[in-house]
């Protein structure tokens, strides 16, 4: 189909300032080209062959993004172009779309030939040209550099913060292990002690059953304030005294841990009478100290181990990328990994409500959305304030609000933080995509919406998210 006239190209706003033999060119090997709505037009990674500019119609750009596909943007704006939009870098360079397009309607295009066009606006432009390439190549380079500088820095923090929660269980279960081996090898000389006073075997029999009785009392010791735990440590080692049991203040603290009373330590001695109370008391504080042991190793390593589900469900490592989410598993974990940033001056306030259905989501693209706002929370914070996390249900939509008791955003910044590359941090620390993302992933990717409300000392951003399934843009 034969193209536009230079009347109608010179309308066009990419074309307005052109002279009349640049317009007769793009005239002369322009072509028109027409699609069906829902037909695709271009596809990311094919070879870029054309320099596209919307006539009529309206179309919907995507991307992929580990292996899945991200609207990036739609219009049906007269002029609006795509393609072989880098036609000007050298033509040695080995040109592919970077994204895809759909027509949303019957829609009209113009068509240019990259390479062509390449030549000719390297010669109407040639100064333009350069610019351009040197400004394009130079992006190109830089953003790779500190595109990957960036994403080190990123998952250093949430490793630091990772390695941070994991050493205390770990550093623990290493030190209950070490003093599990030193107790086991004292019950066995306390067992052979007994042995040597030549103890009725019935006897043993019966020191072997309250050792059994005792020991399943520790799971179920309460927890005592350190007045009652002072209490009861006096009150057992004075029972120790009165029954010529030295050293009986060092085993004070093992009984009462362990949940035990003087009313057991009599029930021992009615067991295994006077003469072998001293052995059978300090082989029992053996065995309770091993238990409380092993129940300290079994809940650092269990720990451990929802530490590392927590940095799973967070990366949504081994999940499929679209499922039906509970909002909270990605708001805790996303806590788990920032920890090593909370702090000990921030305080996390969690007003959930646990009854909220799941949604369909993406659920590791939410987590750079709870990543990206919790960690601006904290910045404005500067290390002192309280961290609200509220979530609740209403017109079919799980809301979640994250709040901080920072500064507050000023009236005059808040129309523009979700822009591309705005940001207020200190150049080098802010590269201003995180709102950015975050608007994208929930408006866009889910078909939600993120507002933000702010005063000085109650930010609070808002995140809607529907609770259906969603008809694909």
């Amino acid at each position: 189909m034969s193209a536009l006239p230079r009347e109608e190209l010179r309308g066009l706003f990419l074309f307005e300032h052109l002279s009349e033999a640049q317009l007769d060119w793009i005239a002369a090997n322009a072509v028109l080209e027409e699609y069906e709505g829902d037909s695709v037009v271009i596809r990311e990674g094919d070879e870029a062959t054309c320099f596209y500019v919307l006539l009529t119609g309206a179309i919907r750009m995507t991307r992929l993004v580990s292996g899945t596909e991200v609207e990036t943007n739609r219009s049906d704006q007269r002029g609006a172009y795509f393609g072989a939009t880098q036609f000007f870098v050298h033509q040695d360079t080995d040109h592919r779309y970077g994204a895809s397009v759909r027509a949303l309607s019957d829609v009209t295009f113009l068509a240019l030939p990259s390479q062509e066009f390449s030549v000719e606006f390297r010669r109407w432009f040639p100064m333009a040209t350069h610019l351009l390439e040197g400004m394009y190549l130079g992006w190109r380079n830089s953003d790779t550099v500190i595109g990957s500088r960036r994403r080190l820095l990123a998952l250093g923090e949430l490793s630091a913060g990772l390695t941070h929660e994991l050493n205390n269980p770990a550093a623990a279960a290493v030190r209950a292990t070490s003093a599990l081996r030193e107790r086991v090898a004292g019950m066995r000389h306390k067992l052979a002690y007994l042995a040597k006073k030549d103890i009725d075997p019935e006897l043993l029999d019966q020191l072997i059953d309250v050792q059994e009785r005792l020991v399943k009392q520790v799971v179920q010791a309460e927890k005592l304030t350190a007045m009652q735990q002072a209490d009861r440590e006096d009150e057992i080692g004075d029972w120790f005294d009165d029954h010529g049991i030295d050293g009986g203040w060092d085993l004070a603290d093992i009984y009462v841990r362990a949940g035990l009373t003087t009313a057991d330590l009599d029930n021992v001695l009615e067991q295994v009478g006077d003469t072998f109370m001293d052995g059978a008391v300090r082989w029992l504080a053996y065995a309770l100290e091993t238990e409380m042991l092993m129940g300290e190793i079994e809940d650092s390593t269990t720990r451990i181990s929802a530490l590392v589900g927590k940095a799973k469900q967070y990366s949504q490592m081994d999940r499929s990328p679209h499922q039906w989410v509970d909002v909270h598993d990605g708001l805790d974990s996303t806590l788990v990994m920032l920890a090593g940033k909370i702090g000990d001056g921030v305080r996390v306030v969690k007003e959930y409500d646990r009854g909220l259905p799941k949604i369909p989501a993406y659920p590791a693209e939410l987590n750079q959305v709870w990543t990206n706002i919790i960690d601006n929370a904290l910045g404005a914070m500067g290390g002192e304030g309280t961290l609200t996390l509220r979530t609740w249900g209403e017109n079919d939509q799980v809301r979640i609000e994250i709040g901080d008791t920072g500064p507050g955003i000023p009236d005059d910044i808040k129309p523009r933080i979700f822009e591309p590359f705005f940001t207020t941090k200190p150049v080098g620390e802010g590269t201003g995509l995180g709102l950015d993302i975050s608007f994208k992933i929930v408006v866009e990717r889910h078909q939600g919406d993120l507002r933000v409300e702010s005063e000085p000392g109650n930010t609070r951003f808002e995140v809607c998210l529907p609770t259906e399934e969603q008809a694909s843009l």
